[in-house]
């Protein structure tokens, strides 16, 4: 089973809609967002935290959905255990059903504006939180990633104003590599295949495999988080099962 499947419908899910769009968050989202902080003993923090990600990740499907009705495609989102998916729907015509037909370039805009739609959350955060007297530093992750930062005064605020900015900003990066079923990944395969019709589908996979796997050891070596290096070695083996579903991977 893909980790990007559709969850099934329970009659624990929450409902509802905003600006026509519908969402649907599955139960096991919850335990996950739980599960994501409870790195910390705090129940506040680890509070913030799962109302941080849910925010986030809502926002940056709405990126994904807006950017689908840009194009007269509806489209409805769903928060599931392996984070969010923003999936089209078919609309009536000619007595059947079928999906608005989609160009790659306006493929990739919408790949591209989930990650967009973070960024632009994460600036407000920064401006917000400068607005309320924060200090605003540059610092860098691994030595050279650029990473804003706002730090308040009151140890609360800072932690949501700090989680915010991580969750928007270094997720939001690595969403943008090219490891499927991720935005980039997508992107690599739009870009792939107008250049190379014939072989840039699989190109994208070996791409997808490389990248997924170095990113699993990097989470793991690096950042020192199993769940990093489980995600990225499960994209890589899925991308790479593609890859042999398509004749040997070679």
């Amino acid at each position: 089973m893909s980790l990007f499947s559709i969850a099934p419908q329970t009659r624990f899910d929450l409902r509802f809609s905003i600006a026509g769009i519908p969402v649907r968050v599955h139960p096991l989202f919850w335990l996950i967002a739980l599960l994501l902080g409870s790195g910390s003993n705090n129940l506040l923090v680890i509070l913030i935290w799962i109302v941080v990600v849910f925010v986030s990740i809502l926002i940056h499907e709405l990126g994904h959905a807006f950017a689908f009705r840009r194009y007269g495609q509806p489209s409805h989102i769903l928060l599931h255990f392996s984070g969010g998916l923003t999936i089209p729907e078919s609309m009536p015509w000619g007595g059947g059903y079928a999906n608005v037909s989609l160009s790659p370039n306006q493929q990739i805009f919408i790949s591209l504006a989930g990650p967009l739609a973070g960024f632009l959350l994460a600036a407000l955060t920064l401006f917000v939180g400068v607005g309320m007297g924060g200090e605003f530093h540059l610092t860098t992750i691994l030595g050279f990633i650029p990473f804003p930062i706002v730090y308040m005064s009151n140890s609360m605020l800072n932690q949501i104003f700090v989680t915010m900015l991580w969750v928007n900003i270094f997720w939001g990066i690595i969403n943008l590599l090219p490891v499927y079923p991720l935005d980039g990944g997508h992107v690599s395969r739009y870009i792939l295949l107008q250049r190379d019709p014939w072989n840039g589908l699989r190109t994208s996979l070996w791409v997808s495999v490389i990248t997924g796997g170095v990113l699993a050891v990097a989470g793991l070596v690096a950042f020192g988080s199993l769940y990093m290096a489980f995600l990225f070695g499960l994209l890589a083996f899925q991308s790479f099962q593609m890859l042999q579903g398509m004749g040997g991977g070679y």
